[in-house]
């Protein structure tokens, strides 16, 4: 799967950076100055970084929310006006000049607009290529409180196909895909990247962080250990201005191997420790081993169909017709669980 200039080694860097958040910003003009002054201060950052960890630092993935923060009671439209990208945006353009000037790929989250969807946004994972074009935008498919490529799956599967819905950009460093935050909880998102030919998994999330093996942390090694791929998971170092405190998520981005073992790890506060040196070919060896260890061959996916197709369980399209109030999340969870009844599962 490798194309001819692939760089079989090299170092990714999960950047841990703190959010300003845009939610008490009174106008969209407003929120726009704060995400400009996260992005003027980010290519110091990373040229500061990669001055320290050396040129072969190729791949900086950046955490979710570093860039504008959640919403926080603000309605989809209000949400949409103040805080999301086009998807041609300047902002964008700016990311990738950063990307072209460092000779790196650039990854990071952020809520975007689809004018196909104008009603909505979603949650986009993007990966921008040294010559600062978008080659990966994942839109995050399990989300609680923000729409989803799910809600409304009929159109956007007629308009993006199956490959927009599960991505994978096959680069110079290697086949990049991503998920956001607690979709690392899920595992058949990963699993359905893998099986589209996905090595390096991508994980912008904000989380709590401790010591404990937290649901998330726990599920980091397991998707790398299940789909025998590295995963570079950037958390933030906090997010300021907000209600919530700001230290609640912050700390222990990471870089974790296709055998589960944490390359590089750093603790809380800003910080560019966590990198470590991703190496394409031991990758490709281990997953063309025959041995007990290759997951991937042992796979028995025509077992699990029948019951998958048999079970649904959250409903698609449920915004199909168009603009909702956020009191539409839990009222469709409360269906969601409605059916798990039904099916007997709880």
């Amino acid at each position: 799967m490798a194309s001819p200039s692939t760089s079989n080694t090299f170092t990714a860097l999960a950047m841990q950076l703190k959010s300003e958040a845009v939610n008490r910003a009174r106008t969209s003009s407003e929120a726009r100055a704060i995400m400009e002054g996260a992005i003027a201060k980010l290519g110091p950052q990373i040229a500061a970084a990669r001055a320290f960890i050396g040129a072969d630092c190729r791949l900086v993935a950046l955490p979710e929310y570093w860039l504008t923060g959640f919403p926080m009671g603000e309605s989809i439209i209000e949400w949409s006006t103040k805080a999301c990208l086009t998807m041609d945006d300047p902002i964008y353009g700016t990311l990738g000049a950063i990307a072209q000037k460092q000779g790196i790929f650039l990854a990071g989250n952020a809520y975007e607009l689809d004018p196909n969807f104008p009603d909505l946004y979603f949650q986009n994972c993007f990966v921008l290529d040294p010559s600062g074009d978008m080659v990966l935008r994942y839109r995050r498919i399990n989300s609680m409180y923000a729409p989803t490529p799910h809600d409304v799956w009929d159109k956007y599967l007629d308009i993006y196909g199956i490959e927009g819905i599960f991505p994978v950009a096959k680069t110079a460093i290697g086949n990049l895909a991503a998920v956001a935050s607690d979709e690392i909880l899920f595992p058949e998102v990963a699993r359905c990247l893998m099986l589209r030919g996905a090595e390096i998994l991508l994980h912008p999330t904000s989380e709590v962080y401790g010591n404990a093996r937290a649901p998330k942390e726990a599920a980091k090694v397991s998707r790398a250990v299940e789909n025998m791929m590295y995963v570079v998971s950037a958390n933030t170092a906090g997010i300021a201005n907000t209600p919530i405190l700001e230290a609640s998520v912050d700390g222990g981005s990471k870089i974790i191997d296709y055998r589960g073992l944490v390359l590089a790890e750093t603790g809380s506060g800003e910080s560019m420790a966590a990198y470590g040196d991703i190496d394409l070919e031991a990758l490709r060896r281990y997953r063309q081993r025959p041995s007990i260890k290759n997951l991937l061959s042992r796979q028995r996916l025509d077992a699990y169909t029948t019951l998958y197709s048999q079970s649904s369980i959250y409903p698609a399209n449920s915004m199909a017709a168009g603009g909702v109030e956020r009191s539409h999340f839990i009222a469709t969870q409360k269906t969601a669980l409605e059916r798990l009844t039904q099916l007997g599962v709880i």
